[in-house]
Parts: C-alpha cells; structure tokens; sequence
C-alpha cells in the first residue's frame, strides 16, 4: 500500500474498500459479530425459545396480521435457513415455520414446496402431524381432494401412535381433521367449476420469424460494419411500433446486492432489511417467494432447487468459497470471473492465443478485419464482421463477447491497474484455495466437493491462471462500455396498498452480445424491457426501411440537456452526434428540458435566465436578480422536506404528509417552473396520500396534473406516461368511474404494449380490470 502512487492511493480510498469489505464479511458463516448476534437472533425465532419472538408469529387470540408482516416472516425464515449448517434440524423448522406464514399469504404450491424441504431435512416426528395438516389443507384449496383426504390419513394415523392422545394439543388436531374431512365432503358433492383463463392477450404468442444469421433477432433487421459506426444493426423492412426486434438471454448475468429495502409496517419492532440479494433468485433472477440457501454459503439463494444445482454445476462451486473477495472487487470483476466460467478454459484458451497473433494495431481496420477473416472459427467470417462465425452468423456466444471492443488504449493507465490488481487478486485465490483444477474444468462435480488448499502455494501464477486473468482483464475493460445493467419495477411500500406504486431498480449487471450491436442515440427508437435474465427490445416508434436501430445508453433527451449527456457519455469513448444533439449544439445547447426544469422568478414567476452564478428575470420590467446557488439550496430543501413527507406516509401519518407536501408546492410555485418534473412528483405524491385514505376522486385530481406535466417532457407515448395511466386506471377502478376507467385502460394499453409487450405483468392487470368491470350490470354501466 505504501508503495502505491499518491493519485492511486486516493482512488483507492475513494472506493470506499474499508465498507466494502465490511459488507463481504456477510457473504460467509464467519464469526463476526454482526453475523453472529443475527444467527442467535434466527434460532430464537425458529426454535420458539424467545417469547417476544415467538410472539412475532403466533397469533395472539383474535390478532390478525397484515400481509406485510406474513412476508416480514418470510424473510426472517429464509435468512435463518440460509445461516444454519445444511441438513441441520433447525433448517427444517426454518422451512416449517416459512411454511405457515406462506399459507397465509395464500401461496399453497410453494407452502407444499416448504413442507417437503421440512420433511427432507429431518423435521421432529414429535411436530409433524401440525405440518402434515398444513399440507391437507393446501390441497384441499388447490382442489386435490383425493391427495388431502391421503394426508389426513397419515395425520390420523401419527395422533394415533403418541400415547398422549389425551393432550389439549392433540384434541385440536383431531377436531381440526374432522372439520377438514367435512369440507372434501362437500367440495366432492359441489366441485368447484373448472376456472377459464383471463385477459385476452393471456396465452397467446407473438409472431415470431427468426433472423438466420444473427441469434434471436428478428428477421426484419440486417447486421451492418462500417468505420464510424462499427457493427450495428438496420431495419432491412419497414417495422411498426410494438414489433419486437431481438430477444436475447444473457449470455452471463450477476445479481447486484443494491440498496436495502424495510420490509415492515409501523406495529412491526423486527428489522426486516433485505436487498435485492434476498429478494432475487441469484441464478435465473425470478422473484423469490420462498428461497433455497446454497449448501455452503449464506450468501447465495435460488428460486428453486433446479436453479441451486444448476449455479453449483456451472459456476458457484467456484464463487463460492470467493463471495467476500467477490464483493469487494464489485460487479464487474464477479461478471468477469463468471463469463470464463460459463465459456470453459478450452474456449477461453483457444480465443487468448488467437488474439496473441495477428495485428496489434487497433486503428488499422483494415489489417484487423483481414486478420480476423482469416481466422477459422474464430473471426469475421465471409462478411469480415467482428464477432461472426465463418458462415457469417452473429450468435449470442463466448466468441461474441471476446469480440466486444475493450477500447484498451482509452482508459486510463491507474484504471488499467487497479483492474489487473483486482484480477491478479481472484486468480491467486482461486490458486490459494485448491480451485486450479475445477476453473480449468478438470475435474466434474462428482469428483468436486469442497476447495482444498494448495499444499505448495506459490507466488507465480500457473500458465493456465494467467490466461484466465489475461480473459477476465479483457472482460472487465469491456464492461465499461458494454454492460447492460438488467432492471425491474419494483413495488414501494409493503404493497398491501390499493394502488401499486413502483419504481425501476437496477437488478444485475450482464453481457448481451446480441443487444450490445446496437448503438446510443439520445432519441432511441426502440424500448428494452426484461423478464429474468431475457431482454426484450421492442420499437417505440415506426422504423423505415434502411434506418438504424438505436438504443438509449442512459442519458436521453427527456431527462437532461446536451451538455451534461455529453459529459455521461464519455465513459463510453465516443461523442455523440444523434439528431437530437445535432440540434441542441447548433443552438448553444439550449434544450427544452433545461427550460421544463429551470428556476422562475420569485417576484414575478417569469423564467429566470443566465449563465453564471447570477440569474436575472427574463422580463425586463421586473430586473429581479438572485443567485443560483441561493436558488438551488431552496431546492435541495425542497426535497427534503418532500422525503420526509413520505417517510411519514410509509408511517401511515397520512395527515402531517399532507400538510408538509401542500407546503412544498405553495413553496414551489415561488421558484419554480409550473413544468418542473418536481411539481409532477409532488403532485404524484399527493395523489398516493389520497389513495391510502380511499379519496379516489381527490386522488385521481392530483395524478392527472402529474400525468400532464410527464406527457411534456416524455411525450404522449412514452413508457413513463404508460405507467402513471396504468396508477390513474387503478385509482379510477376502486372510485368506481366506470367509463373513465375502461377509456384510460384502453389508452395504457395501447401504450405498455408497444413499450413492454402484450405479455408484462402490467397489461395483465389492466386485463384483469377491463374483465371485471365488463361483467358488471349494464344498468350499472349506465349510471357510472
């Protein structure tokens, strides 16, 4: 450390290594402190031995418990189970318990899934006829008459070997099993009528015609090369919007731990913090309703027990014994490390010693392109394209990714060695811990069990290792410009409310080498959406024949001027020259969302306007003058005050977030423009406090003056106004506005189509409302 340059060791420290280190220390049964006084705090839940815990679960007489707190239950089980050793018997009762508070949640299959889990891991003979019930009567929701009335039976049967039949414990059972015996009675006599499926987009499939030369894409795109652009793709045929163009899985993906969310409502006392870590299947990136922990590590957790084996076959083997390291190092190094894994040494070998050979110089295009047609198997191919193979089909591969430009000689030197550094570190562990043969795929997972270590360690890296870390520098250079962060919409709140507010979350950093052809514009004309580790990309608007395909990197032109899109776009080596920054630097970068989000007079409400520190009212008759770092901290406070507003309606104190948010827009409209995107979340905001007190009218107010300051600056047809009309149908259905609600139904739809597909979980729900409210009486219809 000493050694290190000054400017280096600034950089360093800037990363804040000492908290990220403090962060991985979780990744492991370790026995730090904090890990430890959370592993006693689980066995006291699951072991029912602390009675303010236990109380927590069980049912106080006539208490009910919201749905928030089941899942807060939920959460606490499946961090109990990922910290407790596997096959022990505090697992099975991890399970067991989670079980319950699943079937409260009225999430029947996964409850059976628990029960199972709790039986294989050895659940006491002396509880489980309690569990046992628990699964009749999941079956006999899920209308499996002849399968509950079998578990009863074997429920009957355990009663009946305890010699303590007398017990009051034992009585409840028995009169339980009689009231559950009467209910297959009934439901055999009346059988339930068979449920037909909803909403009419359900079950259909899009028409689909493959491209042949470039995988998942449509066969309306062609694969083009030139010297400015590089590879990208071209509409070879007119394309409507909604069409979709590419539909990609990630050829390797990694979840981000992200920030910590507070599972819990005002009555709760427990500290239910999660991340997306404990709320994502690590594997596929399903949401989790009840996780599987990995056998060695409390880190890592799956959807299922398919996806568990599968991670172990392929990668976590490996990873797993690194998840302190590899949390350190951040994302970009895990993405590294696991991309060699998923290609294989053998592959991985073959394609560093190609690029060993040939020329060097990255600016000579056209020696590059021969050397890469000339190689077989592992070039261009017959159209001399980067990345295709000799029949000159584009694959989402390894091949494909090592041909993703690392743009070697634009970073800078320290970034290119605290890089190295990061990957010198995995591959001298990887050594240290005995992981040489498994990375190389020398040994299968039979042979594999647990990392040994190296009898004989050795500064030097094996030749083998240094192939591997000469791939994963290539590739953590490549992910500055090439990553493709994977989001979701996800719920805020506890999400028990009446209208679903969400919010897009960065999930995971991956590689796409299909989607990464596609080039930034500020004004794309195309949406990406994502459901797991697949990206959907979809046309946003008509797309001639001939005309690129264009995706947002990021900055765009609704969200920020020219010059601060410039500025986040350097990361990526290239300035941007799309139409619409074309246009905003030919008149000195004036945009229109600078205007939108600009400052107005507070004497005259007039737009303020210059280009210093001191800004001057743009009416001459006023001449008002104020500073913009005066202005600027009125905003600051501002968002404060906002914040604290909804931190007090997560508290339920829905009457003080009121006040305090009709404050901040009385305060607003002195210095702000009646556009800024701010009074459009103020006014969003007091439509969600309106909701939570069941005003629909009042609500519906406040999110129409929201949707109209959105729609100027995203547009009628933009993804964002989709979603605030999917709110405002939502807050219009439980107001019982019949007509209005079908008519801004219909509007959403048409736009959450085009953007996320007739499949996302969205239209479904408008689906679902548009059906429910077509059932009613017409004479109901009439009236509303």
């Amino acid at each position: 450390w000493a050694a290190l340059e000054p400017a280096l060791r600034e950089r360093l420290a800037a990363a804040s290594l000492h908290d990220a280190v403090r962060r991985g220390c979780h990744m492991l049964r370790t026995e730090e402190e904090e890990e430890a006084a959370l592993v006693q705090l689980c066995r006291q839940v699951c072991t029912d031995k602390d009675p303010a815990a236990a109380g927590f679960y069980r049912e106080q007489g006539n208490r009910e418990f919201s749905r928030c707190q089941y899942w807060a239950a939920v959460r606490l089980y499946s961090k109990a189970a990922s910290h407790e050793p596997s096959g022990s018997s505090e697992v099975s009762i991890c399970f067991a318990n989670r079980s319950a508070a699943l079937f409260h949640l009225g999430h029947f299959e996964v409850c059976l899934e628990d029960i199972v889990r709790a039986e294989s891991h050895g659940y006491p003979d002396r509880l489980l006829p309690k569990v046992l019930l628990r699964k009749a009567e999941c079956l006999l929701c899920l209308g499996r008459l002849q399968e509950a009335a079998d578990a009863i039976s074997v429920v009957e049967s355990k009663i009946h070997m305890d010699v303590l039949m007398t017990s009051p414990t034992h009585q409840t059972l028995l009169k339980k099993l009689s009231q559950l015996r009467v209910k297959i009675h009934e439901k055999e006599r009346c059988p339930e009528p068979a449920q037909e499926a909803c909403g009419d987009m359900q079950g259909k499939s899009e028409i689909w015609e493959e491209n042949d030369s470039i995988s998942g894409a449509s066969s309306s795109l062609s694969l083009n090369f030139d010297t400015e652009r590089g590879r990208h793709l071209v509409a070879s045929q007119d394309i409507v919007p909604g069409q979709r163009l590419l539909k990609e899985e990630a050829f390797v993906s990694v979840l981000c731990p992200g920030e910590s969310f507070l599972l819990k409502d005002s009555e709760t006392a427990w500290d239910t913090r999660v991340t997306n870590a404990d709320l994502y299947c690590h594997h596929c990136l399903r949401q989790l309703l009840a996780s599987v922990p990995c056998r060695e590590c409390s880190y890592a957790k799956y959807c299922s027990q398919d996806c568990a084996d599968m991670a172990w076959e392929q990668y976590h083997r490996i990873e797993c014994s690194l998840g302190a390291l590899l949390l350190t190092l951040g994302v970009f190094c895990h993405v590294a490390l696991r991309t060699v894994l998923l290609a294989g040494f053998a592959e991985v070998n073959r394609l560093v010693k190609w690029s060993h050979s040939g020329h060097k110089d990255p600016h000579n295009l056209k020696a590059r392109r021969k050397c890469l047609s000339e190689a077989p198997d592992t070039g261009a191919g017959t159209r001399g394209i980067p990345g295709c193979s000799d029949t000159g089909q584009y694959q989402s591969s390894y091949q494909a990714v090592f041909h993703l430009l690392p743009h070697t000689e634009q970073h800078s030197p320290e970034h290119k060695f605290l890089c190295m550094l990061s990957v010198v570190a995995i591959c001298k562990r990887l050594q240290e811990a005995g992981l040489h043969a498994a990375v190389l795929n020398q040994e299968s997972s039979e042979q594999w069990s647990k990392p040994k270590t190296s009898e004989k360690s050795s500064d030097e890296l094996s030749p083998e290792l240094k192939t591997v870390a000469e791939a994963m520098l290539r590739h953590v250079l490549q992910l500055q410009c090439n990553a493709q962060a994977i989001t979701v919409m996800q719920e805020l709140g506890p999400g028990d409310g009446a209208v679903v507010n969400k919010k897009p979350v960065r999930l995971a950093t991956a590689f796409f080498p299909v989607l990464s052809l596609l080039n930034h514009s500020c004004c794309p004309n195309t949406s990406v959406s994502f459901s797991g580790t697949a990206a959907t990309v979809r046309a946003s608007q008509p797309i001639p024949r001939g005309q690129e395909i264009f995706h947002c990197y990021g900055p765009h032109q609704c969200r920020m001027g020219v010059a601060e899109r410039q500025q986040l776009l350097s990361q990526y080596f290239f300035e941007c020259r799309c139409r619409v920054c074309l246009s905003e630097l030919e008149s000195d970068g004036t945009s229109v969302v600078s205007m939108r989000n600009s400052f107005c007079c507070p004497s005259c409400q007039a737009p303020m306007q210059g280009e210093g520190d001191l800004l001057c009212c743009s009416d001459e008759a006023c001449a008002t003058s104020v500073s913009r770092e005066k202005l600027s901290c009125r905003l600051w406070d501002l968002q404060q005050q906002i914040k604290k507003a909804l931190d007090l309606l997560r508290g339920r104190k829905t009457d003080q977030a009121i006040k305090i948010l009709q404050k901040c827009q009385m305060d607003a409209e002195n210095f702000l423009s009646p556009e800024h995107l701010l009074m459009g979340e103020m006014e969003d905001h007091l439509a969600q406090v309106y909701a939570t007190l069941g005003k629909w009218q009042e609500a519906a107010r406040h999110l129409k003056k929201s949707i109209e300051i959105v729609e100027m600056h995203h547009g009628p047809s933009s993804e964002e106004i989709g979603h605030e009309l999917f709110k405002l149908a939502q807050v219009l259905f439980n107001g019982f506005a019949v007509s209005e609600t079908l008519s801004t139904i219909q509007r959403a739809e048409e736009i959450l189509s085009v953007h996320c597909g007739p499949q996302s979980a969205q239209i479904q729900e408008l689906q679902e409302m548009k059906t429910c409210l077509s059932e009613l009486p017409r004479s109901i219809l009439e009236r509303t």
